[in-house]
Formats: structure tokens, sequence, C-alpha cells
């Protein structure tokens, strides 16, 4: 996202000096994340980035709702996050889908549960398995489809329930090398066709790269801080093997230890 193009993009996400500590088994206390502070643009595509056991799950967590910081605060749209909303659409690396339900009724899962009327819950939902490209698979079962086609029917999901923020979870990270390209392809294409603020974490600097209107690069240790951030301003769709974008990873992959 382009900073100095004379817009004034609006904050969306504010996180304000959060940190969290869990306690183990002989009340053991572990930070996890220590004063992290972030904003998140109005539709940006931020990108977490960081090896495993740094916090960066744990902060989309706090953002989700799903956790509660022992200090600091996060707010969006300006109001106060304490607790799950519809505002945010979750996305988890594990599938999370019903396997006695169809894929039509996984993705109108959060319309029924909103008493949406049927015939509206089945056009909305029609029109994300759509998005998805998972037309013609509406009856199928979740032990019918692939890994790739499970993720897929979880975004649908997401995005069904209209949420200003979609939260993504190293959601590619069980898929092959080949699914995790195409998906990773299909997750800018989603984006391009239907803005949201998008806050997606990985440990991968190549998916951070081909995704991401920002990166906010973790430190690679537990207490979680932000180490620094870079501003990826090239062109969409991007080509992995493209100059810039090699000259950025280089940049990045020297300030940090990350599953490359």
């Amino acid at each position: 996202m382009n900073y100095e193009c004379g817009c004034d993009p609006k904050l969306k996400i504010h996180c304000e000096n959060v940190s969290k500590t869990f306690i183990q088994k002989g009340n053991q206390q572990v930070p996890v994340i220590r004063d992290v502070s972030l904003d998140v643009m109005e539709n940006e595509f931020l990108v977490v980035c960081g090896p495993g056991q740094c916090g960066k799950s744990t902060l989309l967590k706090i953002i989700a709702g799903l956790e509660i910081p022992d200090t600091g605060f996060v707010t969006l749209d300006g109001q106060p996050i304490t607790g799950p909303g519809p505002d945010r659409g979750m996305v988890f690396q594990s599938y999370m889908l019903f396997a006695w339900k169809t894929v039509r009724d996984n993705v109108e899962l959060g319309l029924k549960l909103r008493n949406i009327p049927a015939n509206e819950r089945h056009e909305i939902a029609q029109h994300y398995i759509n998005m998805v490209g998972l037309q013609g698979f509406e009856n199928h079962y979740p032990h019918q489809l692939s890994g790739g086609m499970k993720q897929r029917v979880g975004i649908a999901r997401a995005y069904a329930n209209a949420p200003t923020v979609m939260l993504l979870d190293e959601p590619f990270g069980q898929l092959d090398a080949q699914t995790r390209m195409f998906m990773q392809k299909e997750t800018a294409r989603i984006w391009e066709q239907e803005k949201r603020t998008v806050i997606f974490v990985t440990n991968n600097i190549d998916e951070a790269l081909f995704l991401a209107d920002r990166i906010v690069l973790m430190e690679g240790k537990l207490p979680g801080t932000v180490k620094t951030e870079y501003v990826v301003d090239l062109p969409r769709p991007r080509d992995h093997i493209s100059e810039a974008l090699l000259r950025l990873r280089k940049e990045i992959t020297d300030n940090t230890e990350l599953v490359l």
C-alpha cells in the first residue's frame, strides 16, 4: 500500500501496547507477546510474518476477540474489542468444517445462526461458493474434498457473514507446495474482487511477499514483539521471481530467521 500517494487511508484496527502471558502447569508464566503496537488501515492486506512460536497467532486471536490481552487494548473502528463479533471473520489452519454438513450448509452456517431467511441464505452462500470456485460442489461433504477445497469452503463461510475484517491464521500450512501456491493466487484474486481489511499470519516469507501490502516482521523468540515493517509496493499479480520481489526477499531474510 502506497502511503505516499496523498490519500488518507482510514484506520481500521489499532493495537496499543498489547501484552499476553499464559500460565502453564505448575503456575509457570510464559510471556507470549509484549508491548505490540500496530495500526491496520481499511482494505489493507497486512501480513504478520515470523517463525513458529513468536506470538503471531496469539496476536491474531486477540484481534479476533478469542483472547483478552493482559495489558494494552485493541480497537476496531475506534471501538474496543472485548470479544468475538460478526465484524471479524476467522479462517484457521485446520479446516474447521462440520463433517456431516454439505459445502452449502457449511457456508450457510453463520447466516442460519443469524436467522437469515432460507432463500436469502442460499443466494448469499451461492455467491461466495462461486467466488471461491466451488460451483458444482455445493452438495459435497468435506470428506469428498481436497485440502485446498476445504480451505476454500472456510474462506467462503467467513466472507458470507459479511465481516469488515478477515483474519487468516496460517490457513495454507497443511497444504502441499503446489496447492499452497494456487491458494495464494486465489486469496489475492478474492481480495481484489471483494475488498476487505485482511490480517494474514504466516511463517513463509514468499507467501508474505506475494500477498501483502505491508509485512509486519515479528522477533523470532518469545515474548513476541514487532521487529520491523516492510511496505510491499509492487504491482499485482506478482511474480515470485521478479527482480524487485527477490531484492525485498533478501532484505527480509537477512533480517530474520524464517521458514522459507
